[in-house]
């Protein structure tokens, strides 16, 4: 049996068991799928679902941020440093998340010795429109 120190760097044929082993069992609930990984790049696709969603009838920026995160933390974890945690999200909504399923994706812009830089973005599937844009920092 492999470890799970197996799992990383995480690469397309572990992002699936990465994803189970690391994550919440409520952020699964959020329904992340159909993950594509490559070296320093991650993203999935974010199905419409009615539980996602706030009285206005738009996925909540909660639900929305913990995507980008988990997505982030996906495309970090491609390198060979361990991840600590989150330092620093900052999220700026565009237009409200309704009527689609949304891809999230993320891109390691630096990693350094103590942290990584990481844009991610959420758009549309149908059209491509962006829906949300972030940069985070992790600590290693």
């Amino acid at each position: 049996m492999s470890s799970a120190r197996d799992l990383f760097p995480v690469t397309q044929a572990t992002a699936a068991a990465v994803y189970d082993l690391i994550f919440a069992p409520w952020l699964k609930e959020i329904g992340l799928t159909d993950f594509v990984i490559s070296e320093g790049r991650a993203a999935a696709r974010l199905p419409e679902s009615d539980h996602l969603k706030f009285l206005a009838g738009g996925i909540c920026g909660q639900a929305l941020m913990a995507a980008i995160d988990t997505v982030a933390v996906m495309a970090v974890a491609t390198g060979d440093k361990e991840i600590k945690g989150t330092a620093y999200q900052h999220t700026q909504f565009l237009r409200p998340a309704r009527g689609d399923d949304l891809i999230v994706s993320a891109e390691v812009l630096r990693a350094g010795k103590t942290t990584a830089y990481v844009d991610a973005r959420i758009t549309f599937v149908g059209s491509g429109a962006l829906v949300a844009h972030a940069v985070l920092e992790f600590a290693f």
